[in-house]
């Protein structure tokens, strides 16, 4: 895994490689649908887009007047939509970070979005008991729903068809329209005791997962209205989920601060993770389902290889090894930045979320003492060396090494490519005395 975890000099810092930035608890977080990018809303009335392969930060969008409460990328990713405790909901152009146009303030904070999967159609919902639907190409309202208390989630289901909402009473419901801009309530979905804090489309059936404040996440099954399973596992109130894409994981997030990562078909949990301090807001997949993106109340947002529950890019407190790629004016150097982020270059170094890269050239696949592979790489008999290492970037992890604990990381341009396995092989050389 040649990816994040941070290299700091003497006179550095602590190494941080978590998306850090915002100045107050994030709420929400979503991953793009080509899995590149993360976008972020927090208490600190801004919004961030990330680069997911070595968490920088691409931009900072800024339009709220007040904490930003929800994030969702529409459809191919380049533009998304944001809500929060102004009353405003804002379309963006993620390629430039302006707004593509914006609601005048509705007056009533809101707390989430969902968007339709063809993208044409989103809707928002708040503390007013209102679910609006909004066209995405002109921003006009197309409707209104009216609840008969404060809402705290909505979804897009039955494949943008209809949506789910769940209030603060625990009620969950299903809306679909019925022609001439009119919406009716088709089903009522009774089982959580207090607010329903979060609802999530499984797109692997006609199922739909909610969480609440009752402590339990709850997988619903949306032809016949009746609760499947209930998901039990946090200590306190259920604060948000996700599904993976093929609908067979789940995240659940719970103010205990914890992530737990359940499968669908047996209801059971396959692990928990100890993910921030305080609790956690928001949680996402990635795409392919290898990797869990989590937000919470201390301001991060972290990254969690969900086969073996390492975090990624974990934070590292004494960090004194030098980082002689900051100062080397190979062409490579610039590139090797976002592999000192999860790998030390001696087997005596910190530990980080990867292996250490010493000897690197000629050595076996999987064959560092001590650190945990996945299974993939555990497997896998052949050598690292240039053309290997090229086919690695070429491809990406994803498809070179299957379930590996690295995020996506391709370098796509041959020249940059060429230059950065140059810099790996000089740099990861047995030391001679020379400073790469």
């Amino acid at each position: 895994m040649l990816l994040s975890a941070v290299v700091a000099s003497v006179a550095s810092p602590p190494a941080v490689a978590d998306f850090i930035g915002h100045g107050g608890m994030v709420r929400s977080v979503a991953v793009s649908p080509d899995g590149a990018r993360v976008l972020t809303a927090s208490f600190d009335y801004s919004v961030k887009l990330w680069a997911f392969s070595d968490q920088d930060l691409v931009r900072t969008m800024s339009g709220h007047t007040a904490p930003v409460n929800a994030v969702a990328f529409v459809a191919d990713g380049r533009t998304a939509l944001s809500a929060g405790d102004d009353g405003t909901l804002i379309h963006w152009d993620v390629e430039t970070g302006a707004p593509r146009w914006r609601t005048a303030d509705l007056e009533a904070k809101l707390s989430d979005i969902a968007v339709a999967p063809d993208g044409a159609v989103a809707a928002t919902v708040g503390w007013d008991g209102l679910v609006r639907l909004w066209n995405l190409d002109d921003g006009a309202e197309i409707a209104s729903i009216h609840h008969d208390q404060g809402i705290n989630a909505v979804a897009s289901v039955r494949n943008g068809t209809a949506f789910a909402t769940g209030d603060k009473a625990g009620v969950i419901r299903i809306w679909e329209a019925s022609g001439a801009g009119e919406w009716r309530k088709i089903a009522e979905l009774a089982g959580h005791t207090m607010a329903v804090t979060d609802l999530v489309d499984n797109p692997g059936g006609r199922s739909l997962l909610s969480t609440g404040i009752d402590g339990a996440a709850r997988l619903w099954d949306l032809d016949t209205g009746l609760e499947i399973v209930a998901l039990r596992g946090h200590d306190g109130p259920v604060l948000a989920a996700a599904v993976s894409a093929d609908g067979a994981a789940a995240l659940t997030a719970g103010r205990d601060g914890q992530v737990i990562v359940w499968s669908l078909a047996s209801g059971l949990p396959k692990r928990s993770l100890a993910a921030h301090d305080e609790p956690v807001w928001s949680v996402a997949f990635t795409p392919d389902g290898r990797f869990g993106v989590s937000a919470g109340s201390d301001g991060s947002v972290r990254v969690w290889h969900l086969e073996s529950g390492a975090r990624v890019g974990l934070e590292i407190a004494d960090d004194t090894e030098p980082r002689p790629w900051e100062t080397s004016t190979h062409p490579g150097a610039r590139l090797y930045r976002a592999c000192a982020r999860c790998h030390t270059l001696s087997p005596d170094g910190i530990s980080r979320s990867g292996p250490h890269l010493a000897g690197l050239f000629g050595r076996r696949v999987g064959s560092v003492p001590g650190y945990d592979y996945s299974p993939t790489l555990r497997r896998a008999t052949f050598t690292w060396n240039r053309e290997t290492l090229t086919a690695l970037f070429a491809e990406g992890p994803h498809a070179y090494v299957p379930d590996s604990k690295m995020p996506l990381q391709r370098v796509s341009n041959p020249e940059d490519l060429s230059a950065l396995v140059d810099y790996l092989e000089e740099l990861t050389a047995p030391r001679s005395g020379k400073t790469p």
